[in-house]
């Protein structure tokens, strides 16, 4: 140590150096236009220390969005095309609009519902009709004179409502002149880092692209939630005088005749394919029929205590016991039955998913080209409503527990195939070229170090299709499952409340405990490793 302190020294961002010729160059051809006011807001940017802006644009704050579609800024431009709309919209609804209209248009059919009312009890004979329906006239009266009432409250807010308008549309122009700089400075940020893929300057076509939109999108609104009558083209699609356009005039609508074509379509594939879909159905049912015979055939402590003993050898010891927990809570409330079909459901269909599956990831995570290809139908499965799976699923595979774990299979695939790709793709090239030069085999270096490497997003991915398929149990009950989505979907029908909830905590911890044991023998491999 020297007798004196090390000293540290700070430099100050405005001690750094600049070429400020070149970097007013370079403001330059990125503006193109009004480049001396862009170089002089740039630097006062950079030389600002506080968190308010310090530049102002006047062109910005004026022209708005149109300012921002000019300079590609398109972020801001759909943002702020959205808050002066509103702010619009509030203009026309106090300038020109009729606030009130609604509940006016209420008064006026209360009033003459009241006077047909009024008219009965007048031509009544009875003393009884003519008091009811007197008192009906009213009461119905006295509600419309309480709407019109409230309709002249809202004309009567007119102004203000204006007025809010025109505030807000001040705010957002201020806005957008006080941070419009700081937004292009940010732009020219990424224009230095990747000029090819950043625009700059003021091209006209974008000018022209936004006062299109603006004009597209603007007065069409406005217009919508301002005019009381509004045009019928605004609020309904013409589908007839389309359908009329593109199928002649009497032979219905583009929906109609798509959906009989559709549906012929699906009952000629459905005959011609009778056999091959027997076949499938028959296959899933043995599978089916082996494990319901597994664990409803066989002793229900037997059972209980190997799922136990698993629970306990793949994940733990607290493992275990939440999951004796569970079978009791299933076993007391009499739903031992049904759960275990549930477990047989989910099992047959989480052990085709797996047969079928990881091949199919394996193939897709060594070729590029096949995965491409199957993208579109995995992202298909995965964003098809479940319930849509059911149409053709009933129209050609029937209705019960096999077509059910069918339907479940398509839900509950993609996952795995998935992750299994995605983990053969991050196996390391650098050990996949040692083990070859070692002499392995394709065979061998597929089973003995790529599956391995990608054994962890194999086994997640399997573990979330565990989930997937268990969320499809409820659905498929629909389509004459059974297990205790039947039970859920029968409390649905009659509201019964405690049913339905018991129930779904059966699933719920049905569930946990699967994923638990999963979770856990993963937890104890790593560990090993």
């Amino acid at each position: 140590m020297t007798d004196a302190t090390t000293e540290m020294k700070v430099t100050a961002a405005s001690d750094i150096e600049v070429d400020r010729d070149a970097l007013d160059a370079s403001i330059h051809e990125f503006a193109e236009v009004s480049g001396d006011y862009y170089v002089n807001s740039f630097h006062k940017i950079h030389d600002a220390t506080g968190i308010l802006p310090n530049t102002f644009n006047l062109w910005a704050a004026v022209l708005g969005p149109l300012w921002a579609a000019s300079r590609a800024i398109w972020g801001v431009f759909w943002a702020f095309l959205i808050l002066e709309v509103i702010a619009w919209v509030q203009i026309g609804r106090g300038w020109w609009g009729n606030p009130g209209a609604d509940m006016a248009d209420r008064a006026a059919r209360q009033s003459a519902r009241a006077q047909e009312l009024m008219d009965k009890a007048n031509a009544a004979t009875e003393q009884t009709d003519i008091d009811r329906f007197s008192k009906l006239a009213e009461n119905i009266q006295a509600a419309a004179d309480k709407s019109m009432v409230q309709a002249d409250a809202s004309q009567a807010e007119a102004f203000s409502i204006m007025v809010t308008g025109f505030l807000l549309l001040l705010i957002f122009k201020l806005i957008q002149g006080f941070y419009a700089n700081q937004v292009y400075e940010k732009q020219y940020s990424n224009w230095r880092i990747d000029p090819e893929n950043t625009e700059s300057g003021r091209a006209p076509r974008n000018a022209i692209m936004g006062a299109l939109l603006t004009a597209a999108i603007g007065p069409l609104i406005v217009y919508k939630f301002t005019v009381s009558t509004s045009m019928v083209l605004l609020d309904e699609f013409p589908e007839e005088p389309v359908s009329k356009v593109i199928l002649g005039e009497g032979n219905g609508t583009l929906y109609a005749t798509l959906a009989k074509w559709m549906e012929a379509r699906i009952d000629a594939a459905a005959i011609a394919g009778g056999d091959v879909f027997d076949g499938i159905v028959a296959g899933v049912r043995t599978v089916l029929d082996a494990l319901t015979l597994a664990l409803n055939g066989s002793p229900w402590p037997v059972v209980m205590l190997v799922i136990a003993v698993t629970a306990w050898r793949a994940a733990g010891p607290r493992v275990a016991i939440f999951t004796v927990a569970s079978m009791a809570y299933v076993a007391v409330l009499g739903y031992w039955a049904t759960a275990m079909e549930t477990v047989a459901l989910v099992g047959a269909s989480v052990i085709l998913c797996v047969v079928i599956g990881i091949p199919l990831g394996i193939w897709f995570g060594k070729s590029r080209r096949a995965y491409r290809a199957a993208e579109p139908v995995l992202d298909l499965m995965q964003t098809l409503p479940a319930f849509v799976y059911l149409i053709p699923v009933i129209a050609f595979f029937g209705t019960g527990n096999p077509p059910g774990i069918l339907a479940t299979i398509i839900f509950g695939m993609p996952p795995v195939i998935r992750l299994t790709a995605l983990g053969m793709r991050g196996v390391p090239e650098s050990i996949k070229e040692a083990a070859v030069a070692f002499g392995a085999s394709k065979w061998q270096l597929l089973k003995d170090v790529e599956i391995p490497l990608a054994l962890p997003s194999i086994m997640t991915g399997v573990n979330q299709t565990i989930l997937m398929c268990l969320s499809m149990v409820v659905i498929i009950s629909l389509i004459g499952g059974g297990g205790l989505g039947k039970d859920v979907l029968e409390a649905l029908q009659y509201a019964a409340k405690g049913q339905g909830l018991l129930a779904g905590f059966a699933i719920l911890f049905l569930a946990m405990v699967m994923d638990r044991i999963v979770q856990g023998a993963f937890r104890r491999e790593d560990q090993k490793d």
